[in-house]
């Protein structure tokens, strides 16, 4: 059975790679509902499913997203400068939210997870062309927005890319290099979003012993194992489809994720 699961994995990884380069995704967020659906039915941890899911999703968005912004920054779709001013405040959110975690009950997780992905889908698929006098704001207002998204990306298991992308196109930045940014600024979030999850599970009992702490070590293996094969051709894909038939993909991915966690979990 197990090398079963590890196949499911595996698969699960491939499919969650490719779309994280596609749509610059960390994949974390993608998984969430996928892996919860797993570890239900293998019976690893049934009261602490999500906490154990989100863990997990988290920490494979640092292999996802360092697989696709290799192949984004060769495409020349990240701006770096933007990624240094953000970056710092989206980390300290994520760690606050991570560390909080084990006290948050599974159903109020399950919740706040299907809300924020909502809302972030929705504001992707009605996302209005920017003006042409519209700018990014000062260093500032990017820490601070950075702040309150790594939060968010915490509660969530994500990269933040369904936050920052939109935020980047309100600002005026084209979609690919904010595809390719939002992909780079996940790689630090997971980093110490993972370091959070860990610690915040790392006493609770009853997990499973291939468990540190909220993280399942054999899944997650699995999943890196797909998806840093997949990333890159994801990556390239974005560079040569419709930017309108992006945000469709990616809002629509969304509103099916988080309708399955509302539907099993709340």
């Amino acid at each position: 059975m197990m090398v079963a699961w590890m196949f499911a994995y595996f698969a699960t990884g491939a499919f969650v790679g490719f779309l994280a380069g596609l749509l610059g995704i960390g994949g974390g967020m993608t998984l969430v509902p996928v892996l919860a659906a797993m570890f239900t039915a293998q019976q690893l941890t049934p009261d602490h499913t999500v906490h154990l899911a989100l863990g997990t999703g988290m920490a494979s968005i640092m292999f996802t997203s360092s697989a696709s912004v290799r192949m984004h920054h060769r495409l020349g779709g990240v701006d770096w400068s933007l990624v240094r001013r953000m970056g710092p405040g989206m980390v300290v959110g994520t760690l606050l939210a991570t560390a909080l975690s084990g006290w948050v009950p599974q159903r109020a997780l399950a919740l706040s997870f299907s809300v924020i992905v909502y809302a972030g889908a929705t504001q992707i698929l009605l996302g209005r062309k920017p003006s042409a006098a519209r700018s990014l704001p000062g260093t500032p207002a990017l820490v601070a927005s950075g702040l309150l998204i790594g939060v968010v990306c915490g509660l969530v298991s994500a990269g933040g890319a369904f936050m920052t992308v939109p935020f980047m196109l309100f600002c005026g930045v084209s979609m690919t290099t904010a595809i390719g940014t939002g992909a780079a600024l996940g790689v630090p979030v997971a980093v110490v979003g993972t370091l959070g999850y860990v610690f915040s599970g790392w006493h609770v009992p009853q997990l499973p012993s291939a468990a540190l702490g909220f993280v399942h070590v054999p899944a997650l293996l699995g999943i890196v194992a797909g998806s840093v094969l997949t990333a890159p051709i994801g990556a390239r894909a974005a560079h040569r489809m419709p930017v309108a038939s992006l945000r469709r993909i990616f809002a629509a991915l969304l509103y099916v994720l988080a309708t399955k966690m509302l539907w099993t979990y709340v």
